[in-house]
């Protein structure tokens, strides 16, 4: 699935600044809609080191009702959260619809059959298990009136490369790039292997995962604005505005 994306996809700036603003501008309009019937939307961003994946959130949240929205970036298990099931540390900070009505979550669940299969921190019956384990975990929350909306974003290795050396050259982002960024990407094919069969085992008619081409950061914003927009729309059967107000300036 990986190999047949074309991470050349582009925008134009003029494009990005008008489809972000206006789905933006969308969202919040079904965030309130999801408010008003008392519904939750999961968001769910996974990709390889230095993807955009933080950008891509902060756009998701940038209009939205500072009330209504809690972004979760979740460590790995520590304290109380290691003596219990791995999903239970996710399950507890899940929020009811009259709290929170977005969730975005900044790495999840998938952590079981990505970093934890490829660095053996869970045995392989663990991670084979763990497929049907988080598909039971989604259909639940479907069931409960959340909708689950998950992003792959992928870039190619030479990009994440020159991602790597910019943030390394670059003082105010130095601080994300790690030695465990470096020694991640030594084992790039075992993660592309383990991503594949995530995405193969865990798309579902109730949470189906979306590839975004990553390499241009415009193209992966609007991609994946544009993708929760159609999810909502299409899940409470509302149609959001289609143009942006003649008033509305530009954005970056």
């Amino acid at each position: 699935m990986l190999e047949t994306i074309d991470l050349d996809r582009q925008l134009s700036r003029g494009e990005y600044e008008r489809k972000l603003l206006l789905h933006q501008l969308q969202l919040r309009e079904l965030a309130y809609q999801l408010y008003c019937r008392k519904r939750s939307l999961v968001v769910v961003f996974e990709g390889s080191d230095a993807a955009g994946k933080g950008g891509a959130i902060r756009r998701v949240t940038e209009k939205l009702d500072p009330r209504g929205y809690e972004v979760l970036s979740i460590a790995a298990p520590a304290g109380e959260d290691k003596t219990h099931h791995y999903l239970w540390r996710f399950w507890r900070r899940l929020r009811p619809p009259q709290e929170k009505q977005v969730q975005v979550f900044d790495r999840s669940w998938y952590g079981r059959v990505l970093v934890e299969r490829v660095e053996r921190f869970a045995k392989e019956a663990e991670w084979k298990r763990a497929y049907r384990e988080i598909n039971d975990f989604e259909r639940q929350l479907s069931e409960a009136g959340t909708l689950t909306v998950k992003f792959w974003i992928q870039i190619g290795k030479d990009e994440q490369l020159r991602r790597f050396e910019q943030r390394e050259q670059t003082p105010y982002k130095r601080w994300k790039l790690t030695d465990e960024d470096w020694r991640n990407r030594q084992k790039w094919d075992a993660y592309s292997e383990a991503v594949e069969e995530m995405l193969i085992k865990t798309s579902t008619n109730i949470a189906p995962w979306t590839v975004v081409e990553g390499n241009f950061k415009w193209f992966a914003r609007v991609k994946c604005m544009a993708t929760i927009v159609k999810a909502l729309s299409r899940e409470l059967k509302y149609k959001p505005t289609a143009e942006l107000p003649t008033h509305a300036g530009g954005h970056a």
